[in-house]
Protein backbone atom coordinates (compact mmCIF):
# COMPACT_ATOMS: atom_id res chain seq x y z
CA UNK A 1 0.00 0.00 0.00
CA UNK A 2 1.21 3.57 -0.73
CA UNK A 3 2.75 5.74 1.36
CA UNK A 4 -0.05 8.72 0.65
CA UNK A 5 -3.01 6.47 0.95
CA UNK A 6 -1.75 5.53 4.54
CA UNK A 7 -1.29 9.11 5.65
CA UNK A 8 -4.84 9.79 4.48
CA UNK A 9 -6.23 6.42 5.96
CA UNK A 10 -4.31 6.10 9.53
CA UNK A 11 -6.06 2.42 9.97
CA UNK A 12 -3.68 1.13 7.07
CA UNK A 13 -1.03 2.28 9.14
CA UNK A 14 -1.20 1.22 12.86
CA UNK A 15 -3.50 -1.11 11.54
CA UNK A 16 -0.14 -3.58 10.16
CA UNK A 17 1.35 -3.33 13.39
CA UNK A 18 -1.88 -4.79 15.46
CA UNK A 19 -0.83 -7.63 18.18
CA UNK A 20 -2.34 -9.58 20.76
CA UNK A 21 -1.31 -7.40 23.58
CA UNK A 22 -3.00 -4.11 21.66
CA UNK A 23 -5.84 -6.05 21.28
CA UNK A 24 -6.31 -7.08 25.55
CA UNK A 25 -5.69 -3.71 26.26
CA UNK A 26 -8.25 -2.05 23.95
CA UNK A 27 -10.76 -4.30 24.64
CA UNK A 28 -10.06 -3.83 28.40
CA UNK A 29 -10.21 0.11 27.72
CA UNK A 30 -13.61 -0.01 25.63
CA UNK A 31 -15.83 -1.93 28.15
CA UNK A 32 -14.58 0.58 30.66
CA UNK A 33 -15.94 3.77 28.42
CA UNK A 34 -18.76 1.77 26.94
CA UNK A 35 -20.01 1.22 30.67
CA UNK A 36 -19.40 5.09 30.86
CA UNK A 37 -20.87 6.11 27.75
CA UNK A 38 -24.78 4.35 27.78
CA UNK A 39 -25.78 6.33 30.39
CA UNK A 40 -23.48 9.75 28.95
CA UNK A 41 -24.90 8.86 25.38
CA UNK A 42 -28.93 9.02 26.05
CA UNK A 43 -27.64 12.30 28.37
CA UNK A 44 -26.33 14.24 25.92
CA UNK A 45 -29.64 13.37 23.24
CA UNK A 46 -31.72 14.73 26.26
CA UNK A 47 -29.52 18.23 26.40
CA UNK A 48 -29.71 18.34 22.44
CA UNK A 49 -33.49 18.19 22.63
CA UNK A 50 -33.45 14.69 20.50
CA UNK A 51 -34.87 11.21 21.39
CA UNK A 52 -32.10 9.42 23.42
CA UNK A 53 -31.80 6.74 21.17
CA UNK A 54 -30.48 9.46 18.95
CA UNK A 55 -27.20 9.70 21.58
CA UNK A 56 -26.30 5.76 21.06
CA UNK A 57 -26.50 5.99 17.43
CA UNK A 58 -24.44 8.85 17.21
CA UNK A 59 -21.79 7.07 19.17
CA UNK A 60 -21.84 3.94 16.64
CA UNK A 61 -20.62 5.20 13.51
CA UNK A 62 -18.58 8.18 14.21
CA UNK A 63 -16.02 6.42 16.79
CA UNK A 64 -15.72 3.58 13.77
CA UNK A 65 -15.04 6.36 11.82
CA UNK A 66 -12.64 8.74 13.21
CA UNK A 67 -10.99 5.07 13.70
CA UNK A 68 -10.70 4.86 10.41
CA UNK A 69 -9.52 8.49 9.22
CA UNK A 70 -8.27 9.85 12.72
CA UNK A 71 -4.26 9.88 14.28
CA UNK A 72 -5.30 10.23 17.79
CA UNK A 73 -4.48 6.56 19.63
CA UNK A 74 -6.93 7.44 22.09
CA UNK A 75 -9.22 10.16 21.34
CA UNK A 76 -13.27 8.78 22.09
CA UNK A 77 -15.69 10.76 19.77
CA UNK A 78 -19.01 11.11 20.54
CA UNK A 79 -21.99 13.41 21.62
CA UNK A 80 -20.13 15.96 23.92
CA UNK A 81 -22.03 18.83 26.34
CA UNK A 82 -21.33 21.91 24.30
CA UNK A 83 -21.78 20.34 21.19
CA UNK A 84 -25.15 19.43 22.51
CA UNK A 85 -25.78 22.32 23.67
CA UNK A 86 -24.71 24.14 20.16
CA UNK A 87 -27.05 21.75 18.51
CA UNK A 88 -30.10 22.08 20.59
CA UNK A 89 -29.70 26.31 20.52
CA UNK A 90 -29.13 26.12 16.83
CA UNK A 91 -32.32 23.95 15.64
CA UNK A 92 -34.67 25.15 18.38
CA UNK A 93 -34.68 28.28 15.81
CA UNK A 94 -35.71 26.25 12.94
CA UNK A 95 -37.97 23.27 14.29
CA UNK A 96 -40.55 22.58 16.69
CA UNK A 97 -38.37 19.69 19.41
CA UNK A 98 -40.21 16.60 19.10
CA UNK A 99 -41.14 16.84 15.67
CA UNK A 100 -39.82 15.12 12.19
CA UNK A 101 -37.99 18.42 11.05
CA UNK A 102 -36.16 18.80 14.03
CA UNK A 103 -34.53 15.21 13.93
CA UNK A 104 -33.80 16.14 10.35
CA UNK A 105 -32.11 19.32 10.87
CA UNK A 106 -30.27 17.85 13.70
CA UNK A 107 -28.72 15.41 10.62
CA UNK A 108 -28.64 18.46 7.89
CA UNK A 109 -26.56 20.23 11.19
CA UNK A 110 -24.17 16.80 11.38
CA UNK A 111 -23.91 16.88 7.67
CA UNK A 112 -22.40 20.69 7.25
CA UNK A 113 -20.63 20.04 10.11
CA UNK A 114 -18.67 17.17 8.80
CA UNK A 115 -18.89 18.35 5.12
CA UNK A 116 -17.20 21.66 6.54
CA UNK A 117 -14.33 19.88 8.37
CA UNK A 118 -13.52 17.34 5.61
CA UNK A 119 -13.25 20.55 3.35
CA UNK A 120 -11.11 22.16 5.89
CA UNK A 121 -8.93 19.08 6.28
CA UNK A 122 -8.63 18.75 2.74
CA UNK A 123 -7.38 22.05 2.24
CA UNK A 124 -4.94 22.11 5.29
CA UNK A 125 -6.93 24.66 7.15
CA UNK A 126 -6.19 23.53 10.34
CA UNK A 127 -4.88 26.31 11.38
CA UNK A 128 -8.29 28.50 11.37
CA UNK A 129 -8.90 26.91 14.58
CA UNK A 130 -6.06 29.35 16.12
CA UNK A 131 -8.00 32.34 15.69
CA UNK A 132 -9.67 31.26 18.70
CA UNK A 133 -7.06 32.20 21.82
CA UNK A 134 -7.34 29.99 24.43
CA UNK A 135 -8.56 32.27 27.23
CA UNK A 136 -11.47 33.07 24.98
CA UNK A 137 -12.24 29.24 25.01
CA UNK A 138 -11.93 29.01 28.31
CA UNK A 139 -14.55 31.66 29.07
CA UNK A 140 -17.01 30.11 26.65
CA UNK A 141 -16.39 26.44 27.63
CA UNK A 142 -17.09 27.92 31.21
CA UNK A 143 -20.21 30.02 30.31
CA UNK A 144 -21.30 26.93 28.44
CA UNK A 145 -21.17 24.67 31.41
CA UNK A 146 -23.10 27.10 33.33
CA UNK A 147 -25.77 27.16 30.34
CA UNK A 148 -26.00 23.65 30.43
CA UNK A 149 -26.43 23.01 34.35
CA UNK A 150 -28.99 25.78 34.51
CA UNK A 151 -31.02 24.14 31.51
CA UNK A 152 -31.05 20.80 33.34
CA UNK A 153 -32.95 22.16 36.25
CA UNK A 154 -36.10 21.94 34.50
CA UNK A 155 -35.61 18.06 34.60
CA UNK A 156 -33.90 17.86 38.56
CA UNK A 157 -37.38 20.15 39.57
CA UNK A 158 -40.22 18.51 37.00
CA UNK A 159 -40.93 21.42 35.88
CA UNK A 160 -41.72 22.60 32.24
CA UNK A 161 -39.12 25.47 31.28
CA UNK A 162 -37.82 27.22 27.91
CA UNK A 163 -34.84 29.13 27.09
CA UNK A 164 -31.34 29.60 25.20
CA UNK A 165 -29.97 32.42 27.77
CA UNK A 166 -29.50 31.95 31.13
CA UNK A 167 -32.40 34.95 31.87
CA UNK A 168 -34.62 33.19 30.26
CA UNK A 169 -34.27 29.90 31.85
CA UNK A 170 -34.05 31.25 35.11
CA UNK A 171 -36.76 33.90 34.40
CA UNK A 172 -38.97 30.74 32.79
CA UNK A 173 -37.97 27.83 35.81
CA UNK A 174 -39.14 30.68 38.58
CA UNK A 175 -42.48 31.22 35.94
CA UNK A 176 -43.24 27.49 36.79
CA UNK A 177 -42.07 26.59 40.12
CA UNK A 178 -45.68 25.68 41.49
CA UNK A 179 -45.14 22.74 39.16
CA UNK A 180 -42.69 21.11 40.68
CA UNK A 181 -42.49 17.84 41.64
CA UNK A 182 -40.88 17.04 44.48
CA UNK A 183 -40.89 13.16 44.17
CA UNK A 184 -38.33 14.34 40.86
CA UNK A 185 -36.46 16.33 43.14
CA UNK A 186 -35.46 13.91 45.52
CA UNK A 187 -34.78 11.60 42.94
CA UNK A 188 -32.43 14.32 41.38
CA UNK A 189 -30.84 15.50 44.08
CA UNK A 190 -30.15 11.95 45.48
CA UNK A 191 -28.34 10.78 42.19
CA UNK A 192 -26.12 14.14 41.73
CA UNK A 193 -24.89 13.87 45.31
CA UNK A 194 -24.14 10.10 44.58
CA UNK A 195 -22.24 11.20 41.03
CA UNK A 196 -20.63 13.90 42.87
CA UNK A 197 -19.36 11.53 45.63
CA UNK A 198 -18.49 8.81 43.55
CA UNK A 199 -16.17 11.42 41.38
CA UNK A 200 -14.55 12.31 44.65
CA UNK A 201 -14.21 9.68 47.36
CA UNK A 202 -14.77 6.21 45.21
CA UNK A 203 -11.80 5.39 44.00
CA UNK A 204 -9.70 6.46 47.34
CA UNK A 205 -11.91 4.11 49.62
CA UNK A 206 -11.72 1.22 46.76
CA UNK A 207 -7.96 1.60 47.14
CA UNK A 208 -8.23 1.60 50.75
CA UNK A 209 -9.83 -1.85 50.75
CA UNK A 210 -7.39 -3.20 48.13
CA UNK A 211 -9.72 -3.50 44.90
CA UNK A 212 -7.46 -3.70 41.99
CA UNK A 213 -6.63 -1.26 39.69
CA UNK A 214 -9.36 -2.77 36.36
CA UNK A 215 -11.88 -3.32 39.20
CA UNK A 216 -11.46 0.54 40.74
CA UNK A 217 -11.50 1.66 37.11
CA UNK A 218 -14.51 0.21 36.20
CA UNK A 219 -16.54 0.39 39.45
CA UNK A 220 -14.95 4.34 39.60
CA UNK A 221 -16.06 5.02 35.79
CA UNK A 222 -19.40 2.91 36.41
CA UNK A 223 -20.60 5.50 39.11
CA UNK A 224 -23.65 6.81 36.35
CA UNK A 225 -24.50 3.14 35.38
CA UNK A 226 -25.38 2.27 39.50
CA UNK A 227 -27.42 5.73 39.52
CA UNK A 228 -28.99 4.48 36.36
CA UNK A 229 -30.05 1.24 38.08
CA UNK A 230 -31.03 2.36 41.00
CA UNK A 231 -33.45 5.24 40.09
CA UNK A 232 -35.38 3.28 37.41
CA UNK A 233 -35.47 0.82 39.92
CA UNK A 234 -36.98 2.71 42.04
CA UNK A 235 -39.09 4.06 39.16
CA UNK A 236 -40.38 0.69 38.02
CA UNK A 237 -40.98 -0.26 41.85
CA UNK A 238 -42.82 2.29 43.56
CA UNK A 239 -44.54 3.01 40.19
CA UNK A 240 -43.50 6.82 40.59
CA UNK A 241 -43.88 7.12 36.56
CA UNK A 242 -47.67 7.77 37.56
CA UNK A 243 -47.15 10.24 40.52
CA UNK A 244 -45.61 12.84 37.37
CA UNK A 245 -42.09 11.54 37.76
CA UNK A 246 -40.85 11.98 33.92
CA UNK A 247 -39.09 8.98 32.43
CA UNK A 248 -37.51 8.31 29.26
CA UNK A 249 -39.88 5.69 27.97
CA UNK A 250 -40.16 3.80 24.32
CA UNK A 251 -36.53 3.59 23.15
CA UNK A 252 -36.94 1.87 20.34
CA UNK A 253 -34.49 -1.64 20.27
CA UNK A 254 -32.36 -1.36 16.97
CA UNK A 255 -28.77 -0.68 15.19
CA UNK A 256 -28.78 2.91 14.17
CA UNK A 257 -30.84 3.26 11.06
CA UNK A 258 -30.03 4.97 7.75
CA UNK A 259 -30.98 8.53 7.56
CA UNK A 260 -30.81 11.26 4.88
CA UNK A 261 -29.90 14.66 5.82
CA UNK A 262 -32.13 17.64 4.95
CA UNK A 263 -30.84 19.80 1.44
CA UNK A 264 -33.26 21.99 0.90
CA UNK A 265 -31.51 25.54 0.10
CA UNK A 266 -33.66 27.18 3.31
CA UNK A 267 -32.87 24.40 5.92
CA UNK A 268 -28.98 24.86 4.55
CA UNK A 269 -29.06 28.75 5.03
CA UNK A 270 -30.24 29.06 8.02
CA UNK A 271 -27.78 25.93 9.56
CA UNK A 272 -25.10 26.68 7.86
CA UNK A 273 -23.12 29.59 9.56
CA UNK A 274 -23.72 27.73 13.03
CA UNK A 275 -22.42 24.66 11.46
CA UNK A 276 -19.69 26.41 10.96
CA UNK A 277 -18.98 27.82 14.09
CA UNK A 278 -20.15 24.06 15.96
CA UNK A 279 -17.23 22.24 13.97
CA UNK A 280 -14.31 25.03 14.91
CA UNK A 281 -15.46 24.60 18.74
CA UNK A 282 -15.78 21.00 18.33
CA UNK A 283 -12.13 20.90 16.34
CA UNK A 284 -10.71 23.48 18.78
CA UNK A 285 -12.09 21.09 21.99
CA UNK A 286 -11.25 17.87 19.94
CA UNK A 287 -7.49 18.55 18.75
CA UNK A 288 -6.39 20.41 22.29
CA UNK A 289 -7.83 16.77 23.78
CA UNK A 290 -5.72 14.19 21.29
CA UNK A 291 -2.56 16.82 21.69
CA UNK A 292 -2.47 17.42 25.33
CA UNK A 293 -3.01 12.66 25.48
CA UNK A 294 -0.52 11.66 22.53
CA UNK A 295 2.42 13.97 24.40
CA UNK A 296 2.08 11.74 27.16
CA UNK A 297 3.07 8.77 24.99
CA UNK A 298 5.24 11.02 22.64
CA UNK A 299 3.25 10.39 19.74
CA UNK A 300 1.86 13.16 17.57
CA UNK A 301 -1.40 13.99 15.00
CA UNK A 302 -1.53 15.33 12.24
CA UNK A 303 -4.49 18.83 12.73
CA UNK A 304 -5.26 18.46 9.28
CA UNK A 305 -5.92 14.88 9.37
CA UNK A 306 -7.66 15.07 12.25
CA UNK A 307 -9.72 17.99 10.55
CA UNK A 308 -10.61 14.48 8.41
CA UNK A 309 -11.55 12.11 10.84
CA UNK A 310 -13.91 14.30 12.62
CA UNK A 311 -15.58 14.80 9.33
CA UNK A 312 -15.92 11.55 8.69
CA UNK A 313 -17.04 10.99 12.19
CA UNK A 314 -20.00 13.91 11.41
CA UNK A 315 -20.90 12.63 8.18
CA UNK A 316 -21.59 9.08 9.82
CA UNK A 317 -23.88 10.77 12.24
CA UNK A 318 -25.71 12.01 9.46
CA UNK A 319 -26.27 9.37 8.12
CA UNK A 320 -27.65 6.95 11.01
CA UNK A 321 -29.35 9.17 13.12
CA UNK A 322 -27.42 11.30 15.29
CA UNK A 323 -26.38 14.77 15.62
CA UNK A 324 -23.43 16.94 15.52
CA UNK A 325 -20.14 14.85 17.68
CA UNK A 326 -16.40 15.66 18.22
CA UNK A 327 -13.55 14.42 20.64
CA UNK A 328 -14.79 14.09 24.56
CA UNK A 329 -12.20 15.41 27.28
CA UNK A 330 -13.91 12.61 29.45
CA UNK A 331 -14.17 9.89 27.60
CA UNK A 332 -10.76 10.12 25.88
CA UNK A 333 -9.43 10.50 29.15
CA UNK A 334 -10.68 7.53 30.58
CA UNK A 335 -10.07 5.81 27.52
CA UNK A 336 -6.30 6.89 27.62
CA UNK A 337 -6.28 6.13 31.50
CA UNK A 338 -7.72 2.53 30.75
CA UNK A 339 -4.63 1.95 28.57
CA UNK A 340 -6.17 1.73 25.31
CA UNK A 341 -3.25 1.54 22.28
CA UNK A 342 -4.92 2.35 19.22
CA UNK A 343 -8.26 3.30 17.81
CA UNK A 344 -9.06 -0.08 17.67
CA UNK A 345 -10.89 0.67 21.25
CA UNK A 346 -13.34 3.08 19.70
CA UNK A 347 -14.15 0.56 17.36
CA UNK A 348 -14.66 -2.37 20.24
CA UNK A 349 -16.94 0.29 22.15
CA UNK A 350 -18.57 1.11 18.60
CA UNK A 351 -19.31 -2.80 18.63
CA UNK A 352 -20.08 -2.96 22.50
CA UNK A 353 -22.65 0.18 22.36
CA UNK A 354 -24.48 -1.76 19.48
CA UNK A 355 -25.43 -4.33 21.70
CA UNK A 356 -26.30 -2.29 24.39
CA UNK A 357 -28.81 -0.61 21.24
CA UNK A 358 -30.21 -4.04 20.37
CA UNK A 359 -30.74 -5.92 23.91
CA UNK A 360 -30.58 -3.03 26.70
CA UNK A 361 -32.73 -0.34 25.59
CA UNK A 362 -35.75 -2.15 27.20
CA UNK A 363 -34.18 -1.83 30.15
CA UNK A 364 -34.37 2.00 30.52
CA UNK A 365 -38.11 2.22 29.70
CA UNK A 366 -38.64 3.63 33.57
CA UNK A 367 -34.60 5.39 33.38
CA UNK A 368 -35.62 9.14 35.05
CA UNK A 369 -35.33 12.00 33.14
CA UNK A 370 -33.75 13.61 36.39
CA UNK A 371 -31.28 10.88 36.40
CA UNK A 372 -29.43 12.04 33.35
CA UNK A 373 -30.11 15.52 33.87
CA UNK A 374 -28.13 14.88 37.12
CA UNK A 375 -25.30 13.16 34.67
CA UNK A 376 -25.11 16.31 32.70
CA UNK A 377 -25.18 18.43 35.84
CA UNK A 378 -22.09 16.32 37.40
CA UNK A 379 -20.32 15.96 33.78
CA UNK A 380 -20.20 20.20 33.07
CA UNK A 381 -19.49 21.36 36.07
CA UNK A 382 -16.08 20.13 35.63
CA UNK A 383 -16.03 22.50 32.55
CA UNK A 384 -16.49 25.53 35.08
CA UNK A 385 -13.21 27.40 35.56
CA UNK A 386 -13.85 31.09 37.04
CA UNK A 387 -10.18 31.38 37.99
CA UNK A 388 -9.51 31.92 34.27
CA UNK A 389 -10.47 34.97 34.96
CA UNK A 390 -8.22 36.03 38.06
CA UNK A 391 -5.21 34.42 36.34
CA UNK A 392 -6.06 36.87 33.18
CA UNK A 393 -7.05 39.70 35.61
CA UNK A 394 -3.47 39.30 36.88
CA UNK A 395 -1.49 38.89 33.51
CA UNK A 396 -3.16 41.28 30.84
CA UNK A 397 -6.19 43.34 31.14
CA UNK A 398 -6.76 42.94 27.52
CA UNK A 399 -7.43 38.98 28.15
CA UNK A 400 -9.42 39.19 30.82
CA UNK A 401 -11.68 41.67 28.93
CA UNK A 402 -11.77 39.22 26.21
CA UNK A 403 -12.77 36.35 28.90
CA UNK A 404 -15.48 38.54 30.71
CA UNK A 405 -17.07 40.06 27.41
CA UNK A 406 -17.16 35.92 26.05
CA UNK A 407 -18.32 34.84 29.57
CA UNK A 408 -21.20 37.47 29.45
CA UNK A 409 -22.08 37.38 25.86
CA UNK A 410 -22.74 33.50 26.24
CA UNK A 411 -24.61 33.91 29.51
CA UNK A 412 -26.73 36.80 28.61
CA UNK A 413 -27.77 36.26 24.70
CA UNK A 414 -27.05 32.41 24.06
CA UNK A 415 -24.41 30.41 22.60
CA UNK A 416 -24.54 31.32 19.12
CA UNK A 417 -23.66 34.77 20.07
CA UNK A 418 -21.37 33.62 22.19
CA UNK A 419 -19.08 31.62 19.70
CA UNK A 420 -19.34 34.49 17.21
CA UNK A 421 -18.53 36.79 19.82
CA UNK A 422 -15.36 34.40 21.05
CA UNK A 423 -14.30 34.57 17.39
CA UNK A 424 -14.44 38.04 16.58
CA UNK A 425 -12.71 38.92 19.69
CA UNK A 426 -9.90 36.74 19.36
CA UNK A 427 -9.50 38.22 16.12
CA UNK A 428 -9.96 42.10 17.59
CA UNK A 429 -7.85 41.22 20.18
CA UNK A 430 -5.03 39.50 18.08
CA UNK A 431 -5.66 43.23 15.80
CA UNK A 432 -4.96 45.49 19.48
CA UNK A 433 -2.21 43.84 20.65
CA UNK A 434 -0.27 44.23 16.95
CA UNK A 435 -1.68 47.38 16.27
CA UNK A 436 0.78 49.08 18.66
CA UNK A 437 4.21 46.68 18.51
CA UNK A 438 6.35 46.76 20.96
CA UNK A 439 9.17 49.25 19.31
CA UNK A 440 12.22 49.39 21.77
CA UNK A 441 14.86 52.21 21.42
CA UNK A 442 18.21 50.20 22.06
CA UNK A 443 21.85 51.16 23.08
CA UNK A 444 25.37 49.37 23.06
CA UNK A 445 26.06 47.17 26.25
CA UNK A 446 29.40 48.18 27.00
CA UNK A 447 32.20 45.78 26.55
CA UNK A 448 30.09 43.63 23.89
CA UNK A 449 28.19 43.50 20.43
CA UNK A 450 24.85 43.09 22.26
CA UNK A 451 22.04 46.02 21.52
CA UNK A 452 18.89 46.12 24.68
CA UNK A 453 16.53 48.52 25.47
CA UNK A 454 17.91 52.16 26.60
CA UNK A 455 15.31 52.07 29.55
CA UNK A 456 16.14 48.88 31.05
CA UNK A 457 19.90 48.45 30.53
CA UNK A 458 23.02 50.70 31.16
CA UNK A 459 23.95 51.23 27.75
CA UNK A 460 25.82 53.51 25.43
CA UNK A 461 24.13 56.26 22.90
CA UNK A 462 24.87 58.57 20.56
CA UNK A 463 22.85 61.73 20.46
CA UNK A 464 23.55 61.30 16.18
CA UNK A 465 22.30 57.72 15.96
CA UNK A 466 18.60 56.47 17.01
CA UNK A 467 18.10 52.64 16.52
CA UNK A 468 14.72 51.26 17.07
CA UNK A 469 13.99 47.60 17.52
CA UNK A 470 11.02 46.44 15.76
CA UNK A 471 9.44 43.29 18.07
CA UNK A 472 6.31 42.61 15.36
CA UNK A 473 6.11 42.14 12.10
CA UNK A 474 4.67 44.76 10.08
CA UNK A 475 1.77 45.02 8.41
CA UNK A 476 -1.51 47.08 7.56
CA UNK A 477 -2.71 47.27 11.24
CA UNK A 478 0.10 48.72 12.85
CA UNK A 479 2.27 50.28 9.93
CA UNK A 480 1.27 53.84 10.92
CA UNK A 481 2.04 53.48 14.29
CA UNK A 482 6.03 52.79 12.98
CA UNK A 483 6.26 56.47 10.56
CA UNK A 484 4.55 58.25 13.80
CA UNK A 485 7.01 56.93 16.07
CA UNK A 486 9.90 57.80 14.09
CA UNK A 487 8.26 61.00 13.39
CA UNK A 488 7.97 61.75 17.02
CA UNK A 489 11.64 60.83 17.75
CA UNK A 490 13.56 62.52 14.68
CA UNK A 491 11.29 65.73 15.41
CA UNK A 492 11.75 65.84 19.06
CA UNK A 493 15.70 66.06 18.69
CA UNK A 494 17.22 68.01 16.30
CA UNK A 495 20.77 66.45 16.46
CA UNK A 496 19.74 62.89 15.13
CA UNK A 497 21.14 62.09 11.57
CA UNK A 498 20.75 58.08 11.37
CA UNK A 499 18.00 56.26 12.06
CA UNK A 500 18.73 52.26 12.06
CA UNK A 501 15.24 49.90 12.27
CA UNK A 502 16.38 46.71 13.65
CA UNK A 503 14.43 43.83 11.99
CA UNK A 504 16.25 41.00 13.78
CA UNK A 505 12.24 40.09 14.80
CA UNK A 506 10.08 41.28 11.70
CA UNK A 507 9.06 37.71 10.00
CA UNK A 508 6.69 39.91 7.63
CA UNK A 509 6.44 43.16 5.37
CA UNK A 510 3.15 43.41 3.85
CA UNK A 511 2.70 46.17 1.22
CA UNK A 512 0.91 48.20 3.43
CA UNK A 513 3.75 48.02 5.93
CA UNK A 514 5.91 48.67 2.98
CA UNK A 515 4.96 51.71 1.93
CA UNK A 516 4.84 53.20 5.15
CA UNK A 517 8.50 52.33 5.33
CA UNK A 518 9.06 54.48 1.70
CA UNK A 519 6.71 57.04 3.23
CA UNK A 520 9.39 57.21 6.31
CA UNK A 521 12.76 56.96 4.04
CA UNK A 522 10.95 59.87 1.99
CA UNK A 523 10.55 62.16 4.63
CA UNK A 524 13.70 61.27 6.28
CA UNK A 525 15.60 62.13 2.88
CA UNK A 526 13.48 65.37 3.04
CA UNK A 527 15.17 66.36 6.82
CA UNK A 528 18.77 65.08 6.04
CA UNK A 529 18.49 61.70 8.11
CA UNK A 530 19.70 58.67 6.54
CA UNK A 531 17.36 55.36 7.15
CA UNK A 532 19.03 52.37 7.52
CA UNK A 533 18.31 49.14 7.65
CA UNK A 534 20.16 45.58 10.15
CA UNK A 535 19.82 42.57 10.50
CA UNK A 536 16.84 41.26 8.27
CA UNK A 537 16.10 38.16 7.75
CA UNK A 538 16.10 36.25 4.77
CA UNK A 539 12.91 36.25 3.46
CA UNK A 540 12.19 39.67 4.34
CA UNK A 541 15.04 40.44 2.15
CA UNK A 542 14.13 38.61 -0.18
CA UNK A 543 10.57 40.03 -0.86
CA UNK A 544 12.06 44.13 0.15
CA UNK A 545 14.45 43.77 -2.86
CA UNK A 546 11.31 42.94 -5.17
CA UNK A 547 10.08 46.26 -4.66
CA UNK A 548 11.83 49.91 -4.68
CA UNK A 549 12.58 50.23 -1.27
CA UNK A 550 16.02 49.03 -1.15
CA UNK A 551 17.17 51.35 -4.34
CA UNK A 552 15.43 54.38 -2.66
CA UNK A 553 16.79 54.06 0.27
CA UNK A 554 19.31 56.69 1.51
CA UNK A 555 21.03 54.94 4.20
CA UNK A 556 22.32 51.50 4.08
CA UNK A 557 21.62 47.76 5.39
CA UNK A 558 23.57 46.44 7.76
CA UNK A 559 24.03 42.61 8.66
CA UNK A 560 24.25 43.40 12.40
CA UNK A 561 23.46 46.06 14.43
CA UNK A 562 27.50 46.48 15.39
CA UNK A 563 27.97 47.03 12.04
CA UNK A 564 25.73 49.90 11.81
CA UNK A 565 27.39 51.32 15.14
CA UNK A 566 31.07 51.20 14.31
CA UNK A 567 29.34 53.04 11.24
CA UNK A 568 27.53 55.57 12.84
CA UNK A 569 27.91 55.12 16.36
CA UNK A 570 31.14 55.79 17.40
CA UNK A 571 32.03 59.27 18.54
CA UNK A 572 34.36 60.53 15.66
CA UNK A 573 36.61 61.76 18.15
CA UNK A 574 37.45 58.42 19.68
CA UNK A 575 40.09 55.88 18.19
CA UNK A 576 38.12 52.60 17.62
CA UNK A 577 39.60 49.77 18.61
CA UNK A 578 40.54 46.77 15.92
CA UNK A 579 38.61 43.47 17.06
Amino acid sequence: MSHPLRRFVPILDWGRRYDRNALSNDLIAAVIVTIMLIPQSLAYALLAGLPPEAGIYASIAPIILYAVFGTSRALAVGPVAVVSLLTASTIGQVAEQGTAGYAVAALTLAFLSGAFLVLLGVLRLGFLANFLSHPVIAGFITASGILIAASQLKHILGVSAHGHTLPEMLLSIARHLHEINWITVGIGVLAAGFLFWVRANLKPLLKKLGAGPLLTDLLAKGGPVFAVVATTLAVWGLNLGEQGVRIVGDVPQSLPPLTLPGLSSDLIGALLLPAILISIIGFVESVSVAQTLAAKKRQRIDPDQELIGLGAANLGAAFTGGFPVTGGFSRSVVNFDAGAETPAAGIFTAVGLAVAAVALTPLVYFLPKATLAATIIVAVLSLVDFTILRKTWAYSRADFTAVAATILLTLGLGVEVGVASGVAISVLLHLYKTSSPHVAEVGLVPGTQHFRNILRHEVETVPALVTLRVDESLYFVNARFLEDLIQSRVTAGCEVRDVVLMFSAVNEVDYSALESLEAINARLRDMGVGLHLSEVKGPVMDRLRRSHLIEALNGEVFLSQYDAWQRFGVPKDVPQVAE
